[in-house]
């Protein structure tokens, strides 16, 4: 991959009616600006949703009132996925280039073997000029292990193919200072450094009926894509020019954010920001320090509290005194057994018991 790489992912929302059917006219305004992009001399991959919408029509349901339950939605989504991409083939055809779908999952991400495989085929499509077209793998995803909506798959997408931009469009024209719908004073943030608590609340919850990420999700998803060191912008889909204008830092053009010096590889990422925290473990000072200090393991000596009901393997939350979560982890006790180990030196564990909470190499720093 020897050309620039832009990820650009484009949500429900943007290219569905209010009653939620598919709008091909937004698909080849989209597809439109990807040619202009790859024409200029990057390598553009497009993360899309749509297939539900795409779906439910063909099956004789009300695009307004789409079912709840999740096989239901898989099957919908089965049944949408080549009639989504069609679109995507008919609009990219119209400018010479060709479209191929690739569905994901975040376990790609977890097992090294298949984030390699993963790589190597976005690499070789790009080398043959072809547009990646993803989704989440939706019809076969285990809910366990999902997203739930694409912004974040797009971030790991981007690391993936070590983009240097990642654009995410939706109905907003990017993170307001507060919701325009109560506040008429309301204003673009056109520049975040870096994403802190204050700036995930302006963010607020789900987005629109027919979409399942809103605002919230794309400040996760620029957070992650921050932390793998790729600039993020979140701009509106209707926007003239709008994945131009982000590959040309256009002033206004949206909210931009900002990478971060340092950044983590796509395992890391996955245990930071893709996994449900499933619990929190407090620690004490001195085991706050040592972590923050050195990449070391947590031990059960530093644990203080434990919060939640997990297994071994879940996500969990690390706090300080202060109660500020300043890490995270893959736990390799469950929560009975952590409880029963905190605070105990290694040399009071029963014989043979591991003294480690969380491995170092299942941990991640986020102070």
């Amino acid at each position: 991959m020897s050309r620039p790489a832009v990820v650009a992912k484009i949500g429900t929302s943007s290219i569905t009616s209010s009653t939620g059917e598919l709008r091909p006219d937004a698909i080849a305004k989209f597809c439109a600006e990807v040619a202009e992009v790859h024409h200029a001399g990057h390598d553009v991959v497009v993360v899309t949703s749509g297939a539900i919408s795409a779906g439910l029509p063909a099956l004789g349901f009300d695009s307004s009132a789409r079912p709840r339950d999740a096989v239901t939605l898989q099957a919908v989504s089965s049944v949408g996925q080549h009639r989504l991409l069609q679109l995507y083939d008919e609009a990219l055809g119209r400018h010479g280039l060709i479209g191929g779908q690739v569905l994901l999952s975040p376990i790609d991400f977890m097992v090294r073997q298949q984030y390699l495989h993963a790589r190597n085929t976005l690499g070789r499509l790009l080398e043959l000029g072809v547009i990646p077209v993803i989704n989440e793998n939706d019809a076969v995803a285990d809910d366990a292990v999902r997203w739930g909506d694409n912004d974040r798959i797009a971030a790991l997408v981007a690391h993936l193919v070590q983009a240097e931009l990642l654009v995410l469009l939706t109905d907003a024209p990017g993170l307001l200072t507060a919701d325009p719908r109560i506040d008429s004073s309301a204003s673009l943030i056109e520049e975040v450094i870096e994403i802190d608590h204050e700036l995930e609340s302006l963010a607020g919850g789900a987005g629109s009926v027919r979409g399942s990420g809103g605002m919230a999700s794309k400040i996760q998803a620029a957070k992650m894509a921050a932390w793998s060191g790729v600039r993020t912008v979140i701009a509106a889909a209707d926007r003239p020019s709008v994945l131009a204008g982000a590959v040309n830092g256009a002033e206004g053009v949206g909210t931009v954010v900002q990478p971060r010096e340092s950044s983590l590889n796509a395992r890391r990422l996955w245990i930071a920001f893709g996994s449900a925290a499933r619990g929190h473990i407090t620690v004490d000072a001195g085991a706050r320090r040592a972590l923050l200090e050195h990449p070391r393991s947590l031990l059960a000596a530093g644990v203080v509290e434990v919060a939640g009901e997990f297994d071994a393997d879940d996500a969990v939350e690390i706090l300080g005194p202060d109660g500020v979560v300043f890490g995270k982890g893959l736990v390799r006790v469950s929560a009975p057994r952590c409880r029963e180990m905190a605070g105990r030196r290694s040399a009071d564990l029963p014989d043979g018991t591991a003294p480690e909470i969380i491995h170092r190499d299942d941990l991640v720093m986020l102070a």
